[in-house]
């Protein structure tokens, strides 16, 4: 007689705990850390999208800052390991000749009857001898001590120098994996704007970008003309703004010091460079730069900035305005100083 099973009863917990999986592999495929992995926000408002990408943008000057000091340390490691580099080469140079000299003072001697121990002491082709055995330099004559004493002087200047290159090149390495981190903080916050603004419905999107439009065309023309009855306090800072001011309408590119694209800081840069002054790269340097001065004593030129982390500036134009790189949905342009947090203000000349 055929066994006969007994149906298997399905386990309603069993079907909710899988339920519940599903939802919570769903929530988290679909989740936001604002980190740039990607999220879906069906419901909110045009103005908590425009929210949340002004803080995103705000997040990714922040990286933007960090990467260009990054940048800025990595390009001078670069510079020092080149010219520790040079420095070696040309020791090593200078060594053979003094080797070749040594060479020929033994070739003579040898021929006179014996090679001395200093010079066979010069001539190893092992650099720890050279290092090493004093005692044999005392027992030859003066100009063949001297020589050897230089021969193992220019050892030790060599191998300080590629000790200092290894240094700096572990230093250069360090300094190019933070760039790549910066990247890529930076491209996440900018990919998690766009796809927010994204959800916006067709006519916002439209307003927003003829008001970014507006604000760098004609309306910021007409608001620099007002701001220009305001004088500089000299020249060069005058040179500095009429330097932004050209730059009215060229686009925010992360990183870039122009001349057709700038960052905030990037823009600050070009245009005191402009006036034969060199800034730093950074926000949260360029503001220790030059002298602090109080809100109610800007003059045109002066460097304002933004944000308690001092992750914005631009520079004052007069009458309450300025001229900075905004961020990517906008322009170079002129704007208030109230539209963002103001954090303190330098005078640079």
């Amino acid at each position: 007689m055929a066994a006969h099973r007994k149906p298997r009863q399905r386990s309603a917990g069993g079907n909710t705990v899988r339920t519940a999986a599903t939802i919570a592999l769903a929530g988290a495929a679909t989740a936001t850390a604002f980190d740039g992995t990607g999220y879906a926000e069906p419901n909110l408002t045009p103005a908590q999208v425009k929210a949340k990408v002004d803080k995103l943008y705000q997040e990714a000057e922040v990286a933007t800052d960090k990467y260009n000091g990054a940048k800025e340390k990595a390009e001078g490691a670069e510079e020092r390991l080149r010219a520790l580099r040079d420095a070696a080469a040309r020791k090593a140079d200078k060594l053979n000749s003094a080797r070749d000299a040594l060479g020929s003072m033994a070739a003579a001697q040898y021929r006179d009857g014996g090679l001395d121990p200093a010079l066979q002491l010069a001539l190893s082709d092992d650099p720890d001898r050279y290092l090493q055995g004093a005692e044999f330099v005392e027992r030859a004559g003066t100009r063949q001590a001297a020589s050897v004493t230089s021969v193992r002087r220019q050892l030790r200047e060599i191998e300080q120098l590629r000790g200092a290159a290894h240094i700096e090149l572990a230093s250069l390495k360090s300094r190019q994996a933070e760039l790549k981190r910066h990247k890529k903080t930076i491209t996440g916050k900018l990919d998690a704007a766009r796809r927010l603004l994204a959800q916006l419905p067709t006519e916002e999107r439209t307003d927003e970008v003829q008001r970014a439009s507006r604000s760098s065309g004609s309306g910021a023309r007409d608001g620099l003309t007002a701001a220009g009855s305001v004088p500089a306090p000299n020249s060069r800072a005058a040179a500095a703004v009429s330097y932004a001011s050209s730059k009215l309408g060229s686009p925010y590119v992360w990183g870039a010091t122009g001349p057709d694209a700038f960052d905030c800081s990037g823009l600050m840069q070009a245009a005191y460079r402009s006036a034969g002054i060199s800034l730093p790269r950074t926000t949260y340097a360029q503001i220790d730069t030059g002298r602090r001065v109080a809100r109610s004593e800007l003059l045109p030129g002066d460097l304002v900035f933004f944000y308690s982390a001092i992750s914005h500036v631009g520079i004052y134009i007069g009458n309450g305005q300025m001229i900075h790189a905004p961020n990517p949905s906008a322009p170079v342009r002129v704007a208030p100083i109230d539209e963002m947090p103001f954090a303190g203000a330098t005078r640079v000349v």
